[in-house]
């Protein structure tokens, strides 16, 4: 496994804060062989923030260190995988009692294989499903590219955004070989083969194209921010990678607002509510000030309409209960006639259960036909040449049900 760890840590480049870089290297540089960084950076567990969201509200965690696969190291070693967090967004984007998404956000970072295709996968299904994030206390490098694909992304008081850049590490511990005694030749083909050897200093060629890499990333990196926070390339180019906290975030354009995570899932929950009544007005475009949520948070100039709490409550159930009956109909009706693919196509399209079945029907109605005409094995009465289609038995039984409908 310490061969998988160091050749994802050196000679790769990474989405990660700086500072938690060293700290993984302090936790890991005995074991890899290689010298502590100067300061002295303890390591610290993580901490277990998962909060239980509102009904009709999925939490996803997204904590601790990111990678794209976490090679059975998981959640204990602090790490979480792309393919973890892509797995959570596909199922509560699958689940009908599900109405919008918050993203918990606390990492550094992490590596850049699978981050930019999940950040596009958040904003796909901001697309489908309201999508909102939170800094919670950090969302930095590669975890502030995911964050920033939501809809609308929140920091906690004390909590940071930022980090938009790059870093790739190589050590040269060809000096400490020879003071140990060792002496390594690599025997290649291929000039570029041995770039980035641990045991060789770094080569003006390899340099070059480790460079040329880091910035070909954060040339993705910065079209990425500004693309999904509405910002000029040169003003995300212009943070130069700095951390930006609480009201700064806001300032900076990071961030839509401050707010703790309780704050953000009742403030998400009204606003889903609010979604569902035909009267409820536009959401305001971001302002660029922070908005500092405590007690009863609103983030709007208007104040929403005053429900009461079993009123809200009993809207938002029966709603619920509607949307998943009505998809189970469908899926059913579309199982039973064949074509289970087509369910979704139906509930996306907002169509009802009736107009399920007529199209349904309609559509074997001309299946039917096609199949009759061109078979071989039909009664001659009908199917040959001049033949009236509209004698056809199966023509006929399909307008019964059409008419029945």
């Amino acid at each position: 496994m310490l061969p998988h760890l160091a050749a994802r840590l050196f000679g790769t480049p990474l989405l990660v804060q700086r500072a938690k870089l060293d700290v993984i290297l302090a936790v890991l540089g005995e074991r890899l062989n290689i010298q502590r960084p100067p300061a002295d950076m303890a390591s610290a567990a993580p901490r277990d923030t998962s909060a239980a969201g509102l009904p009709g509200i999925a939490v996803i965690p997204i904590h601790g260190t990111l990678v794209k696969r976490t090679l059975g190291l998981e959640a204990a070693s602090g790490l979480t995988s792309y393919a973890e967090i892509g797995a959570m967004l596909d199922a509560a984007l699958a689940d009908p009692r599900v109405a919008g998404i918050v993203l918990d956000i606390d990492s550094p970072g992490g590596e850049t294989g699978g981050c930019f295709e999940l950040a596009r996968r958040v904003r796909e299904a901001a697309a489908v499903k309201p999508v909102w994030a939170v800094a919670n206390d950090a969302a930095f490098s590669a975890a502030y590219a995911i964050g920033c694909a939501a809809d609308r992304l929140f920091a906690t008081e004390t909590g940071g955004v930022g980090s938009i850049g790059v870093i790739a590490l190589h050590v040269d511990q060809s000096i400490k070989d020879a003071q140990d005694g060792y002496r390594y030749t690599a025997i290649t083909a291929g000039e570029r083969k041995n770039d980035y050897s641990p045991h060789e200093p770094l080569a003006d060629a390899a340099r070059a194209a480790l460079q040329a890499e880091v910035d070909r990333l954060y040339d993705i990196f910065v079209g990425h921010v500004a693309a999904m926070r509405g910002l000029p390339e040169d003003a995300v180019r212009a943070t130069e990678a700095a951390l930006f906290f609480g009201p700064q975030a806001v300032e900076t354009g990071l961030a839509d607002g401050v707010a703790t995570l309780p704050a953000v899932l009742a403030e998400f929950d009204r606003h889903l509510s609010a979604a569902r009544r035909p009267s409820s007005p536009p959401r305001p475009a971001p302002t660029g000030k922070a908005t500092v949520l405590r007690g009863t948070p609103t983030m709007t100039d208007t104040p929403p309409e005053t429900l009461g709490v079993d009123e809200a409550a009993a809207l938002v159930a029966e709603a619920r209960r509607e949307v998943a009956q009505s998809a189970k109909v469908i899926a059913e009706l579309c199982l039973i006639a064949g074509c289970p693919e087509r369910a979704a196509e139906f509930i996306a399209a907002g169509r009802t259960e009736a107009e399920v079945r007529r199209a349904l029907i309609e559509s074997r109605a001309a299946h039917s036909m096609e199949s009759a005409v061109r078979s071989t094995h039909v009664p001659q009465d009908w199917a040959t040449p001049g033949a009236d289609p509209a004698s056809s038995p199966v023509v006929a039984a399909v307008k019964k049900l059409v008419t029945r409908e």
